[in-house]
């Protein structure tokens, strides 16, 4: 049994191990923090339950995507799902209007053509286009060696404005379409259309979320691990990737205890892990520079609300509100611009299946994100979790009350149902989960660095692997897909993909 330690127990660490354990590999997961699950991780205050990343997930009906692959790593059976509103899943508030996208290619194209009628034809080629281009890939598609290559270039190379206005002569339906960009931070001139079709197409399918909160996940991946022989840690934090002349040799944990590895993974931020290998010289110094020197994706600040009990009815979908007339350059703010846009989520709690969301089922808890940059908080960088210093709280406070403000507009004395709120930056990403810069998404993705702005699965070290949010795309189902390609390295990918479908 080959010994594979995992760096970082966030999806792409936990789903990692799940297969490699399940083939046959001593699997070690090492998790610095006292929780697992990175982006999966949910917390409780005063007995409510907030989720901190993974508030909806995509494509998960039976039979789709993502169904297969969490019966793959089995955990269907521990994770409960509601279905968000098919008939409007995502609602975008934009310039006085609401605009409901509802699943399922006909059902959309519909939808979208009652708020413009002249726009059927551009509807049509532009869904096709994004159904071509998410099939192009074989790795979300799970069609085993049917990739286009072609097409799956040319879209990286093409933003997402630009592929949009060449389709779409409406120009509020071509901001419309992007209402969503939220999800994965998107830049005008700069993200890839890409990724614009891959999270349309994965959420248009299907959408759904996790009752109870999205660290269940977390677990049940956990208890798969150990059930087939493995073990996850908490507390063990990687300090060091011990390598000789020509491999890693073993992992320090907590600057003491080696442990021995013929196969290393990490799961963390691709700046992490170089820090990790500061000490050998596999890794060129052109390859940190390039590494070190990428963009990074904007970071968050989300108010967490409690609500009082039975006030605020259960929202079954996701509201996306913007201030001016566009979804884009909500990135490009001052103090008093801020905020331009937010994304707003309830969470759905236990119970909530027998209940259902349209039978007088009310939230306990909910979300509101919007957009700020570390620069705003590095002044606190280096300080501690709780112990930030008064300034801090007193910049949180104003921030979440601006924001709160903000969502009053579309929810009438909404503020009047909160009974209390909690708050978290970018340095709550940083330190949480690792990430370079506090950055939602980790490394940004950009049409003009082309080869050079995306992150290989592979280094210079033979048997050191990246997996995680920056390998492939992010996202539940990006994740997974880079969790495949990690994997294929020591399994093969035909391997990966025949286990994969006898799980339909």
């Amino acid at each position: 049994m080959k010994k594979v330690v995992i760096i970082g127990s966030g999806l792409g660490g936990l789903s990692c191990g799940v297969i490699l354990a399940k083939n046959g590999y001593d699997v070690t997961v090492l998790e610095q923090a006292a929780q697992i699950g990175g982006c999966l991780q949910c917390f409780s205050r005063k007995g409510a339950r907030f989720e901190t990343g993974m508030h909806f997930i995509g494509s998960a009906a039976k039979g789709q995507t993502l169904h297969r692959l969490m019966n793959y790593l089995e955990m269907a059976d521990d994770v409960q799902l509601m279905q968000l509103d098919p008939n409007g899943y995502d609602v975008v508030s934009l310039q006085g209007q609401q605009f409901r996208f509802a699943n399922g290619r006909e059902a959309f194209i519909e939808q979208m053509v009652g708020y413009f009628p002249r726009q059927r034809d551009n509807l049509e080629r532009y869904f096709d286009l994004v159904e071509r281009v998410a099939n192009a890939s074989s790795l979300h598609s799970l069609k085993y060696a049917e990739t286009d290559s072609m097409m799956d270039t040319e879209f990286q190379l093409r933003t997402v404005n630009e592929v949009i206005e060449t389709i779409v002569d409406d120009p509020l339906l071509a901001k419309v379409l992007v209402g969503n960009l939220p999800l994965y931070a998107a830049r005008r001139d700069k993200t890839p259309f890409s990724t614009h079709a891959f999270i349309m197409d994965f959420y248009n399918q299907s959408a759904f979320r996790i009752v109870g909160g999205s660290d269940r996940m977390a677990l049940s991946m956990r208890q798969t691990i150990e059930r087939y022989g493995g073990r996850v840690y908490t507390g063990c934090k990687a300090t060091r990737i011990v390598c000789d002349d020509t491999h890693a040799t073993g992992v320090e944990v907590n600057g003491e205890q080696l442990l021995q590895a013929d196969i290393v993974i990490s799961d963390a931020h691709p700046v992490r892990t170089l820090e990790l290998l500061s000490e050998t010289h596999l890794i060129r110094p052109a390859f940190r520079q390039r590494v070190n020197n990428m963009p990074q994706s904007i970071g968050g600040f989300s108010v967490y609300l409690k609500f009082k009990p039975n006030r605020v009815r259960y929202i079954n979908n996701n509201f996306y509100a913007y201030a001016g007339d566009t979804p884009w350059g909500c990135e490009d703010y001052d103090e008093t611009s801020w905020p331009k846009g937010f994304l707003y989520m309830h969470f759905c709690p236990e119970g909530a299946l027998s209940k259902g969301a349209d039978e007088g089922l009310y939230a306990s808890t909910g979300v509101v994100l919007s957009y700020m940059h570390m620069e705003d908080v590095e002044r606190w960088e280096g300080t501690r979790v709780g112990h930030r210093g008064t300034d801090y709280e007193a910049f949180k406070r104003l921030k979440a009350e601006r924001l709160i403000d903000a969502l009053e507009q579309h929810f009438p004395c909404i503020r009047n149902d909160i009974e209390n709120y909690y708050t978290s930056t970018p340095l709550t990403y940083l330190d949480y989960t690792g990430t370079a810069r506090g950055s939602m998404y980790g490394v940004a993705k950009d049409v003009a660095l082309g080869a050079a702005g995306r992150i290989s699965h592979r280094t210079r070290v033979p048997n050191v692997l990246l997996t995680g949010q920056n390998i492939n795309s992010h996202g539940m189902l990006g994740v997974m897909v880079g969790t495949i390609v990690t994997c294929s390295e020591l399994l093969t990918a035909k391997t990966i993909y025949e286990q994969i479908m006898k799980n339909k």
